[in-house]
């Protein structure tokens, strides 16, 4: 039995059934909450390794939820996999900006799920590189203590707000496509379809919270990203 815990927080019982008996046959430990509250409970008590997350939940939705967790300094770390309907694409957004880490639509295969946890995992507990700063401009990343400062004041940034300038500034200029960037960020396999949406909104959050140095992410149209050390 892995000594990561899974908390899963979805109202409907088959699809939680079905998400637990797959992770556990994965080897992970599983909690699961049927209701928003229960939930939010479950991850501040029990601090599992990962939440999965459906948005539509009775008393409490996923995004406030989500919205908590991550303002709380004992559960801003914890990764969140956010579940969503087709129908949800300004949530799902929404969810991405508050700190989620990554979602699934409905309906999705417990193939890609496992998959997009173990991808979480892997990167949440992988080891720290332990680096001077990178600095450009009025910019340092801090690759060690995780930290970003922008004229001497902290940058608040989601875990993956972080890896994604952390890798564009790493590229030393290069452009990176946005299938690169998922690759790199999100750990993901490529036969599994993921929306590149998911990067743009990312590099939006990323660019209102970078003020004066937003300068240097360069969009190239049609390509991807470049973070312009000139």
């Amino acid at each position: 039995m892995s000594h990561e815990h899974i908390l899963v927080v979805e109202d409907e019982p088959n699809i939680s059934q079905a998400i637990q008996y797959n992770l556990e046959k994965e080897g992970y430990r599983v909690s699961s909450a049927g209701d928003g509250a229960q939930g939010l409970k479950l991850a501040q008590t029990a601090l599992p390794s990962l939440v999965v997350l459906d948005l539509m939940l009775p008393q409490m939705d996923g995004l406030e939820i989500c919205r908590l967790l991550k303002r709380e300094e004992k559960t801003k770390n914890i990764p969140i996999l956010m579940v969503t309907a087709k129908s949800q694409e300004t949530d799902k957004v929404v969810g991405l900006e508050l700190g989620a880490d990554d979602y699934l639509a409905k309906p999705f295969s417990m193939r890609e799920l496992i998959a997009r946890v173990k991808a979480i995992l892997r990167r949440s507990s992988g080891p720290q590189t332990v680096q001077e700063l990178l600095v450009c401009g009025t910019l340092k990343l801090d690759l060690a203590r995780r930290k970003v400062t922008v004229k001497e004041k902290e940058v608040v940034l989601t875990a993956k707000e972080f890896d994604l300038l952390r890798v564009l500034m790493e590229a030393k200029g290069r452009v990176l496509d946005r299938e690169k960037l998922l690759e790199r960020i999100w750990g993901l396999d490529r036969s599994i379809e993921i929306e590149t949406r998911t990067v743009d909104v990312h590099v939006g959050q990323l660019r209102r919270k970078i003020g004066s140095e937003t300068k240097r992410l360069v969009t190239l149209k049609g390509v991807g990203y470049r973070w312009d050390w000139d």
